[in-house]
């Protein structure tokens, strides 16, 4: 028979980068380790913020990826959408480069995430506050 758990989690307020929140998620959600086999699926509730399943060993790789993603989506572009700041827009691109949800498979107990993987909240807003994430899983106990 397949269980479902479904929470709400609450990651408290971060400046902008990509920051790793794999344990902050397993704290909140202890209940990943009852599951033999599943699914846990993070989705965030938001349109300036994303995820990203990426390596968590060397830092540099967040300097570079918080690199790329200004470029991509500069603040100085003339854009239409300005009522909430300089900042809103390009993090809403930033958004659509990225994830709203990742799925990650659970095998006894555990997130069966390759060596180097992490789950990553990735903020585009300078001050994007406490984002909230729904956090569901499936499987069998």
């Amino acid at each position: 028979m397949t269980d479902w758990v479904q929470k709400q989690v609450t990651l408290q307020a971060v400046s902008r980068g990509c920051h790793l929140v794999t344990s902050e998620i397993l704290q909140q959600v202890p209940e990943v380790a009852e599951f033999k086999v599943g699914l846990l699926n993070v989705f965030i509730q938001h349109t300036s913020a994303s995820l990203t399943l990426n390596e968590n060993a060397d830092p540099d790789v967040l300097v570079d990826m918080n690199m790329a993603f200004n470029k991509l989506a500069p603040e100085s572009w003339p854009y239409v959408h300005t009522c909430e700041g300089p900042d809103d827009m390009p993090a809403h691109i930033k958004t659509a480069l990225t994830d709203s949800s990742i799925t990650i498979p659970i095998g006894n107990g555990r997130l069966l995430t390759g060596t180097w993987q992490g789950i990553y909240l990735c903020e585009h807003r300078d001050r994007g506050g406490r984002r909230r994430l729904v956090v569901t899983i499936q499987g069998t106990r």
